[in-house]
């Protein structure tokens, strides 16, 4: 499905990612975890066109992304809230990013039906700018949108940040219902290794641009990457 093959990223002669190759079947579930400046956004923003590779290339169901916009189509991610349009409501984000997937009013008020214990009743008929939300609530939006128009493609960069403990809790849930869908990749990245094992078949860890680990995730996956992260 994914395929980065002699995938380098330099600023200013200092290269932040280098991956020689890396294979993401589909209907992976796929963890990202590394300390700051391991290269995981680097890589998320490769494999979204948000910058250009130095060298190398990566491929999404055969598609090169910098030369082709065809894989946008089955590609929904959220990074961060400059993904978001700050001067809307959340109700008109969704409708907006809706018409660009193809999906009337219709179904997405039935998504938002479906996912409202994940807003909590503080996002939806609150009348709020999407600039006006907290951190985490902005988090929210940008998350369940990234369902709409169902992608086969999700990347997530550091979710579970910024949530309370018990929308933590739901988040977990979407994602494992989304991984149990065979034709559904799902890329996550984060710090906090014990939501992302939860939530990942594989588990490959960055440090300084360079892949250092790539395992299946066990029930001893937590404890190894722990070890890892304490030396």
């Amino acid at each position: 499905m994914i395929q980065a093959t002699n995938l380098s990223k330099t600023y200013n002669g200092i290269t932040v990612l280098n991956i020689e190759n890396l294979e993401i079947k589909k209907g992976e579930s796929f963890g990202l975890v590394g300390n700051n400046g391991a290269g995981k956004t680097t890589f998320f923003s490769l494999l979204l066109d948000l910058i250009q590779p130095s060298s190398g290339k990566i491929t999404s169901n055969g598609i090169q992304i910098n030369t082709s916009e065809a894989w946008k189509p089955f590609t929904a991610a959220f990074l961060d809230e400059s993904f978001l349009i700050g001067y809307l409501t959340p109700e008109e984000y969704f409708y907006f990013i809706g018409e660009l997937r193809g999906q009337n009013k219709a179904d997405v008020d039935a998504l938002l039906e479906k996912h409202e214990d994940f807003f909590n009743g503080e996002i939806l008929k609150k009348k709020k700018y999407l600039r006006d939300l907290s951190k985490g609530n902005m988090k929210k939006v940008g998350i369940i949108a990234t369902l709409i128009g169902n992608p086969e493609v999700i990347i997530l960069d550091e979710p579970f940040a910024n949530l309370d403990p018990t929308t933590q809790i739901r988040l977990k849930k979407i994602i494992k219902e989304l991984a149990a869908m065979p034709d559904v990749t799902i890329l996550v990245s984060s710090h906090d290794l014990q939501h992302t094992v939860e939530v990942s078949d594989r588990i490959v860890t960055l440090e300084k641009g360079k892949i250092v680990g790539d395992i299946q995730t066990s029930p001893e996956t937590l404890k190894e990457l722990e070890a890892f992260f304490a030396v």
